[in-house]
């Protein structure tokens, strides 16, 4: 029998505390942190980086051991550093990202990959090739119940899908989009699909795939002012047989739990806000999960930190255990591929578009 033996690094990782930093420390980041508390006894946060001390000193407070600088160049030189969370605005994720892999260190990603598809692509790769992990925060496919939903399609207890829906209404006010940055394409390479739809088409993607073809069609509603949409309705069509609507705005006040429907040969699903119920043709029906705060109304961050958890410590075992994590970076991009295509069927006046 061979006996494969673990190389002395990785041997080191495994019995040590993962050594992380945590880049950007705005709002997006506060699951994130109350995930790295709840991991203390794997995770020693060393570094925390910001644009001014000022918005460090929060943060710090919470982790006393760590380090604060502004600049990125620090902690990129700490050769005991693992591993970053990256939580800075997605127009800075594609530079910051080849710069932690070129130091080999190992990425978690905070949602979308990068500002487009191309760049995200190139993250992936680039990561590939300098061998570090690379995890993207869409924390929805760890979801209990999703993850319950992906166990029946896996069963093939619904049959043959037949037709679907993704519905994600929610509800921003004005003074969300006054941010500067917030909702352009600059900074954050869109609006309601690539920052908070995103999260569902991703889930909706693992459970059934890419589409063959879509129609889109995005607008700014009467709701607000923004550069990008706050409003976008698609069709997607899954083969010869199988069709899917699409709804996403944050223009439907005061917002609702996001859906997704599946509807198959032998029976059909609904996953909403971390619950799962399902009626099968043989006459059961299953209910998994519980109803979650989702962030869907004026508070973008009301909602429970635990799916970010449950990607966070995935991230730090696969850190360990030199495997690909859960949610990693390749199968995120699909998500942007389907974004970019319903946005160029609308700038098509709905034409299809084929990915």
């Amino acid at each position: 029998m061979t006996c494969i033996e673990s190389s002395p690094t990785l041997e080191n990782t495994i019995m040590r505390k993962i050594q992380v930093a945590v880049i950007g420390v705005g709002m997006a980041a506060a699951p994130h942190l109350a995930s790295l508390e709840s991991l203390s006894d794997q995770v020693e946060v060393t570094w925390m980086a910001a644009h001014t001390p000022q918005r460090l000193a929060p943060a710090l407070a919470r982790f006393p051991g760590a380090r604060g600088t502004t600049q990125l160049d620090d902690l990129l030189a700490d050769a005991a550093l693992d591993a970053a969370l990256v939580l800075t605005p997605p127009s800075t994720h594609h530079d910051i990202g080849r710069r932690l892999a070129d130091a080999g260190k190992h990425i978690l990603m905070e949602k979308p990959l990068a500002l487009d598809a191309g760049l995200a692509l190139d993250l992936v790769s680039h990561c590939e090739s300098a061998g570090v992990v690379l995890a993207v925060m869409l924390q929805h496919r760890l979801r209990p119940a999703a993850q319950a939903l992906r166990q029946l399609l896996a069963d093939g207890e619904l049959g043959e899908l037949v037709s679907a829906s993704v519905d994600v209404r929610w509800w921003r006010p004005q003074s969300y989009y006054d941010e500067p940055g917030r909702g352009t394409l600059a900074r954050d390479g869109g609006g309601v699909l690539m920052t908070q739809a995103i999260h569902v088409l991703d889930l909706y993607l693992s459970l059934v795939g890419l589409p063959e073809e879509v129609i889109g069609l995005a607008r700014t509603s009467a709701a607000h002012t923004l550069e990008c949409e706050d409003l976008a309705c698609g069709l997607l069509r899954h083969g010869p047989r199988t069709l899917a609507t699409l709804q996403a705005t944050t223009a439907a006040y005061p917002g609702y739990a996001e859906s997704i429907a599946l509807n198959g040969t032998r029976g059909s699903a609904t996953l909403s806000a971390g619950r799962l119920h399902a009626r099968l043709a043989d006459g059961r029906e299953i209910d998994r999960g519980e109803s979650l705060a989702v962030g869907a109304g004026a508070d973008p961050m009301a909602f429970s930190h635990d799916a970010h958890l449950a990607v966070i410590s995935d991230f730090v075992d696969a850190v360990r255990q030199g495997r690909p994590p859960a949610v990693g970076g390749r199968s995120a991009l699909a998500v942007q591929h389907l974004i970019e295509a319903l946005l160029a069927s609308s700038s098509l006046g709905g034409q299809p578009v084929r990915l």
